[in-house]
């Protein structure tokens, strides 16, 4: 069902990219820039050469924006989101599914300090300029 701040798209077999950018509410030099960081975004090209979108499409661009604007991703991001969500044979893990990680204390080592880390490198470092 969609929300209440997503456009109605009209029942139209195509939809030129003056139409598509007035109901997504961007410009058109957006819609051409995303169909270049986007490959699943195709819109077919009639004869005179113009772009014809189908209704996928739109529904692709209104995800898109969504991803980028509302959600914040960054276009490479938002594309992995698009590939992950278009990639077949893969179920959607909903935030319910997911278990979060739990350690006892039994099992979990103290992972050692900045310091200590630093201190490790710094003798792994003078012990290899040692062995020129």
């Amino acid at each position: 069902m969609p929300d209440a701040e997503t456009p109605q798209i009209p029942d139209r077999l195509y939809f030129r990219i003056g139409d598509v950018s007035q109901l997504v509410g961007v410009e058109p030099y957006v819609l051409r820039f995303w169909e270049t960081e986007f490959p699943m975004l195709q819109p077919k090209k009639g004869k005179a050469g113009h772009r014809e979108y189908k209704r996928k499409d739109v529904e692709l661009i209104l995800e898109i924006k969504r991803l980028l604007y509302d959600e914040g991703f960054t276009i490479s991001g938002a594309r992995k989101a698009l590939k992950e969500k278009t990639r077949p044979g893969r179920k959607k893990a909903a935030a319910t599914d997911q278990v979060p990680l739990q350690f006892s204390a039994s099992t979990s080592k103290p992972r050692p300090s900045l310091k200590e880390l630093r201190k490790e490198l710094e003798e792994i470092v003078n012990l290899l300029k040692k062995d020129r």
